[in-house]
């Protein structure tokens, strides 16, 4: 264990990461071709993720969780990270980091009992709706609205690269209720993902293969009063705090994937014999095996500290953004490089840096682009504005 991982993990902490690891490696990574194939995680992998308490590690105990640091859920990010398929990773991710939060912060205790406690336990699976069609991080630019209807709300509109979207129980939506009014006028509701109205339709994509991806259409779909989370009209605020989450998490799972094609590729190197001796003995190919693990480290470094202020409850959000910033930009870097160390192999799906090189890219696009995290960081630094 690196100094690195001894000053943020204790022994506890690395008891779970050894039962993770056995569970992945046992449930996980002999099946993750097959979900690539299909598109999509079983229904039965949350359960039994459920079940062994993987889904709600610091999630309070009266809801179904373990009521643990967020460290705990570091460690399950990146061991998710390194069964190198970025679909599953995204699956579950989304699931907890994604959804689980706004039905804790925001939720009462109806919507809590009704999805929170069963989404801890694997029995249901979670969609956030954000992103539309033409609205991404300009989230005050939605269009999807949820008009007073009598005992609720009709929703309207569509969502676009929802992650679970298409198999999912439920969607934690943002929706317009008051469409004259930006961003003061997004509200967030809780949506029964098998309502009349909705149609789910699953996308293709270049990498995260095995988390099933969606475009969401609503027509005057019905949402029960009780559903709407929080107070009405504040949704953009809660919007706005959960993005920090999302940051961390992407941040801390590319490092991850920086570790594991770093680790791959040495045991590869250590194999590969070119002009009388193996590759690692070629002084070209050491010094970027080099450069990138001093890259790695620093970036590992940081993140942990913005981890450890988010864990304390520290407003993290420009933090947050460089991290996710400085480490999906490094994992496409470390990933196109280490692909290149498998030279034509490197090329071939059954080796395991072409997934991971097409994984590694949807880093710097999803949770809010590179270009939107150095707006954030600049308009934080330059302007100091406050999200």
């Amino acid at each position: 264990m690196s100094q690195l991982n001894s000053t943020y993990f204790t022994a506890e902490h690395q008891t779970l990461r050894a039962s993770i690891r056995q569970f992945l490696e046992k449930e996980v990574m002999p099946n993750v071709d097959a979900w690539e194939e299909a598109g999509e995680v079983p229904r039965y992998m949350y359960q039994k993720m459920g079940e062994m308490g993987f889904l709600g590690l610091s999630i309070p105990e009266q809801w179904g969780g373990s009521g643990l640091d967020f460290f705990y859920e570091m460690v399950l990010l990146e061991e998710l990270s390194k069964v190198n398929s970025g679909g599953f990773g995204a699956a579950i991710g989304a699931h907890v980091y994604l959804s689980l939060p706004h039905l804790l912060k925001e939720g009462n205790d109806f919507l809590k009992t009704k999805y929170l406690k069963p989404a801890v336990e694997g029995k249901l699976i979670g969609a956030l709706g954000i992103t539309e069609p033409h609205a991404g991080s300009d989230v005050a630019g939605l269009l999807t609205t949820a008009t007073l209807t009598d005992g609720g709300f009709l929703v309207n509109g569509s969502k676009m690269f929802i992650t679970n979207g298409v198999n999912c129980d439920y969607y934690v939506l943002a929706v317009k209720t008051e469409p004259s009014a930006g961003a003061a006028g997004i509200s967030m509701l809780v949506m029964d993902g098998h309502s009349p109205g909705i149609t789910r339709t699953k996308l293709k994509k270049l990498g995260w293969r095995a988390s099933d991806t969606g475009d969401i259409a609503f027509d005057n779909v019905f949402v029960p009063q009780e559903n709407l989370l929080g107070e009405l009209n504040q949704g953009f605020l809660y919007i706005m705090q959960r993005f920090e989450l999302e940051r961390l998490s992407l941040a801390i799972s590319s490092n991850a994937l920086c570790e594991d094609a770093i680790q791959k590729s040495l045991e590869y190197m250590n194999e590969r014999e070119a002009f009388g001796r193996k590759i690692n003995r070629f002084q070209e190919l050491r010094h970027r095996i080099a450069k990138l693990s001093s890259e790695i480290e620093m970036s590992k470094a940081f993140t942990y500290h913005v981890s450890r202020m988010y864990n304390d409850g520290i407003y993290a959000v420009k933090e947050a953004s460089m991290a996710k910033l400085l480490a999906t930009q490094l994992a496409d870097k470390c990933t196109y490089q280490c692909t290149q160390f498998f030279g034509g192999y490197g090329f071939m799906e059954e080796y395991p840096l072409a997934r991971m090189w097409r994984d590694a890219r949807l880093g710097t696009i999803g949770g809010g682009s590179s270009e939107i995290m150095c707006e954030i960081i600049a308009k934080m630094v330059l302007d100091g504005a406050k999200y």
